[in-house]
């Protein structure tokens, strides 16, 4: 079982910064890539941005050139930058992560390196007001 533990949500004005943090634990051979994706009542949880474990990232392109994410991989931790906040930036933020187990010896030796499934936060709330 992999638990993650999210942090650094909050209430914030227009223009300000807030910095989410996500710890992954529990049983697991390795994490993979990581996330955060952002929720608003009514809508789909959309990508907000992604890294690999060699710091290829991936971002909505709203948040480009404001909104920062990073990892420690020693710690299994993902990080959240968030500046020159917006009211659209308003929402749940979960976090993700693609946790890895150890294939068993015969998916082995067909080739599997692991097997992989995702992982979500519990969610934590940003409140942009204006």
């Amino acid at each position: 079982q992999v638990q993650l533990v999210e942090s650094g949500g909050g209430l914030v004005q227009t223009g300000g910064s807030l910095r989410l943090s996500c710890t992954a634990s529990g049983e697991f051979y390795r994490i993979n890539a990581m996330g955060w994706y952002r929720q608003v009542p009514g809508k789909e949880r959309e990508l907000v941005a992604t890294i690999g474990t060699d710091g290829d990232t991936e971002y909505q392109d709203s948040v480009k050139g404001r909104i920062t994410i990073s990892r420690d991989n020693g710690r299994d931790t993902v990080y959240l930058q968030m500046n020159s906040l917006e009211e659209q930036d308003t929402g749940v933020y979960y976090c993700k992560a693609v946790a890895a187990d150890l294939p068993s010896l015969s998916q082995q030796e067909m080739g599997l390196r692991w097997n992989e499934y995702d992982v979500w936060g519990q969610g934590t709330q940003v409140t942009v007001s204006p």
